[in-house]
């Protein structure tokens, strides 16, 4: 579609093949802001703290927008600019979503344990 449009970038901008997560995350990790459409960056970039500017209407990841890690722009020019402003004002009070804090696993293994253990004593 670039081609077809004819659409053309300032040399600041670099467009690069499909990467994989782990190259995508290297990017990501010291990024000053990251524009997206995608839900699964949105939670991304709030784990790691990084400001996102999504570029559509909604989200389903509200929270990211709730905690002020993302901010939604919409699809025009104007939106996405003015997006792109508030996003870098609102990443100075910005937080991470409670039991965002990467310990999930540990979390659901004491869960597990309790269960077992109340199944293995009223057995």
């Amino acid at each position: 579609m670039i081609e077809q449009f004819r659409i053309r970038f300032s040399e600041n901008i670099k467009l690069l093949s499909p990467l994989g997560f782990k190259e995508s995350l290297f990017l990501w990790k010291d990024a000053k802001v990251v524009l997206t459409d995608s839900g699964g960056l949105q939670e991304e970039t709030t784990a790691l703290g990084i400001p996102c500017v999504t570029i559509r209407e909604n989200t389903e990841r509200p929270i990211t927008v709730e905690m002020g890690t993302n901010v939604l722009a919409g699809t025009s020019k104007e939106g996405i600019l003015k997006a792109y402003g508030e996003t870098l004002e609102k990443a100075k009070h910005a937080a991470v979503p409670p039991l965002w804090d990467g310990k999930a696993s540990e979390r659901i293994w004491e869960i597990i344990k309790l269960h077992t253990s109340r199944i293995a004593q009223s057995v």
